[in-house]
């Protein structure tokens, strides 16, 4: 089983709608058995909350589940325990590579890097554009599904 954790800042706009919509196209493909797919944030600031309502309401709009989920923060410990951890941004990665161990720094990308177009996936919280970063989001998940 594949263990895929899903970063960005506070962890309820980006890397939950990216937990969400991964979890989504692994069950729709009859593949949800060979992944567990998580999110943490790299802040402290969101820590228990839930997911941003304009992600709720973007999911919702899609006909995408969203996975129950609260904030959580990414530890030194999700170094080892996860095969891949994924960063939405440059900055994610940045504060990710702060937080794992150097060993564990060679499984952290960022999401569109599984694409031909690698590049950050911006931050609803900041854009407003939740559309834009669904987008980019379904993009990234569906080319590590035909990846892995």
């Amino acid at each position: 089983m594949a263990k895929i954790l899903f970063v960005c800042h506070g962890n309820i706009c980006r890397s939950t709608m990216a937990q969400s919509v991964f979890a989504d196209m692994a069950q729709k493909c009859g593949r949800c058995g060979e992944f567990d797919v998580q999110s943490a944030a790299t802040s402290i600031e969101e820590i228990g909350s839930e997911p941003h309502y304009g992600t709720r309401e973007k999911l919702a709009q899609e006909g995408v589940p969203l996975v129950p989920h609260r904030a959580v923060r990414m530890t030194r410990e999700d170094g080892k325990k996860y095969d891949l951890l994924i960063g939405m941004d440059a900055q994610n990665i940045r504060n990710m590579l702060k937080i794992v161990d150097d060993d564990d720094a060679k499984k952290i990308c960022r999401l569109l890097d599984f694409t031909s177009t690698p590049r950050d996936i911006a931050d609803p919280w900041y854009t407003g554009d939740f559309t834009a970063t669904y987008n980019d989001i379904r993009l990234g998940c569906a080319a590590i599904l035909e990846k892995i």
